[in-house]
């Protein structure tokens, strides 16, 4: 009986000492930074703390490690499972089988940045307006058990597996070394450090749709569904589209690949130059909803395909049709412009319509976002808006909540933290806004144009330039630089941190940053 007794306390012991240890293992992992902006509302904000407050590419200081990407490095880094990812324009510096300007992703290990394995995708040298030379893959994955969501240079989306190849070849797609190799050339020959497809959708060739300089969003993941944009976009005359009337958002079963929902919003007519937001979500009136920042100028909001679809049945089985996203909220940026032709405001500099170019932010029953005209062949006017989420139907007449003018025309995301909003735009700038009033703080003009956005954590701003400086700032009402020091070749993503260390990627190297790091 004893004998019974001590082997039931030392199986309770041993099953306590496991979900211990399964439970440290959760928490080490609390801290990925698994998709581009939080949890659905997607603010680029971080609960992170005890980063530094600067760091010095030339001397080291608090550099942990750091790896090569490529040329121009367009997507920002995520992090998750031990691993970082990273996308850019080049394979690694190991890769023997002669590709340069193509589409690549890396995966590097968390702890001292070695490669683990890369995506490589080549260019669609038929379409130079579709696949813009040096741009790379730009969208930032998202992770989720083991498997990293993205679109690739080629319009296409791709579910990977986290392990690459090192653990084999899952299927169903399973031609990686055809799939590699530029076009009119045999299959490559496989590494182990090559990434591993578990599935393709293929936007352009299935779809039909026809990307705009680059295929650009950051896929959100909701249960099943994953929320993608299709970067539809004009042709390379920029006066006109070729696909007007194919949709701007779709959705796909992550299991799959398989297309259950596209938005029917009518986008395509009205697109400026090109789709390039990505999805969000917020919980509005108890259901969950979809915001997306259109080509058009217009921000949509969609009922989530799980709620929609509840009474129909299951939408992901074999056969049925792909179901219709209405908008059910929506919002005209500037109403004012609206026009039924954009494009002959083409190099227009002084009027013509908005377009939307950063992601939606939902917090509080509020979205943030940047809106004004084209970057490249817009207006000059740009604004930072807050949006009233709630409510249904369009809600352009009663205006937003407030509206703060930017200096130029902004490619960023909004981060809202403490009541503050920080944001950048093309003119240079970063601004702190005050979130209810939508009052400046304050203004600061950095040194080289801004393409990435803010992110806040530990008390702290940071971004870089594309002229090479990154800054760090105190987050808060009063104005105060931390420090800046020099990227070589310069910056274009947004900083991510986690697990303690910030994660920074220039258009040439990817740096792990933490303090006392060397």
């Amino acid at each position: 009986m004893n004998r019974h007794v001590s082997f039931d306390a030392f199986r309770k012991a041993a099953i306590a000492c496991l979900l211990a240890i399964g439970a440290a293992c959760c928490l080490a992992r609390a801290a990925d930074s698994p998709q581009w902006g939080d949890a659905w509302g997607r603010n680029l904000v971080s609960d992170e703390a005890n980063l530094p407050d600067g760091f010095d590419p030339a001397t080291g200081e608090n550099v942990k490690w750091s790896a090569p990407t490529g040329q121009n490095t367009n997507g920002s880094p995520v992090v998750a499972g031990g691993r970082v990812l990273v996308g850019t324009d080049r394979p690694h510096p190991s890769d023997d089988r002669g590709q340069t300007d193509c589409g690549a992703l890396h995966c590097y290990a968390e702890d001292d940045g070695r490669l683990l394995w890369q995506l490589v995708v080549p260019k669609l040298k038929d379409d130079l307006f579709a696949d813009w030379h040096n741009v790379g893959i730009m969208s930032s994955p998202s992770v989720e058990a083991g498997r990293a969501y993205l679109v690739t240079n080629r319009g296409e989306v791709v579910c990977l597996d986290m392990h690459g190849l090192a653990n084999g070849n899952d299927g169903p797609f399973t031609d990686e070394a055809a799939h590699m190799a530029p076009k009119g050339k045999p299959p490559v020959k496989l590494h182990r450090d090559d990434a591993d497809i578990i599935w393709l959708y293929d936007m352009r060739n299935t779809l039909g749709v026809r990307q705009h300089n680059g295929a650009n969003g950051s896929v959100l993941i909701d249960g099943r569904h994953l929320y993608v944009s299709t970067s539809n976009g004009v042709n390379s005359t920029h006066r006109s589209l070729d696909t007007p009337e194919k949709p701007s958002l779709i959705v796909l079963d992550k299991r799959t690949g398989r297309l259950v929902g596209a938005d029917d919003a009518r986008i395509g007519s009205q697109i400026f130059h090109g789709t390039w937001s990505s999805p969000s979500m917020g919980v509005v009136g108890g259901r969950k909803r979809i915001f997306f920042g259109g080509g058009d100028g217009v921000c949509y909001g969609f009922d989530a395909l799980v709620a929609a679809a509840a009474a129909q049945g299951d939408m992901a089985a074999p056969g049925a049709a792909p179901r219709k996203l209405a908008p059910v909220w929506r919002f005209d940026t500037d109403p004012d412009n609206r026009t039924d032709n954009p494009h002959q405001f083409h190099n227009n500099r002084t009027e013509g319509p908005s377009t939307i170019i950063g992601m939606p932010v939902f917090v509080g029953g509020r979205v943030y976002l940047t809106a004004g005209g084209d970057a490249w062949h817009g207006k000059a006017k740009a604004w930072l808006l807050c949006l009233d989420a709630n409510g249904a139907g369009d809600t352009t007449a009663r205006g937003p909540l407030w509206s703060c003018p930017l200096n130029l025309h902004s490619l960023a995301t909004p981060s809202l933290a403490d009541a503050l909003v920080y944001v950048t735009d093309w003119g240079r700038h970063v601004h702190c806004v005050d979130a209810a009033t939508g009052k400046l703080v304050w203004s600061h003009k950095a040194r080289g144009t801004i393409w990435g956005s803010t992110l806040v954590a530990d008390g702290k701003v940071y971004f870089g330039t594309q002229r090479g400086d990154f800054w760090v700032l105190a987050a808060g009402r009063e104005f105060k630089v931390l420090s800046t020091c020099q990227i070589p070749g310069g910056m274009g993503t947004t900083p991510t941190a986690a697990n303690g260390v910030l994660y920074i990627a220039g258009n040439k190297r990817l740096y792990a940053v933490a303090k006392k790091a060397r």
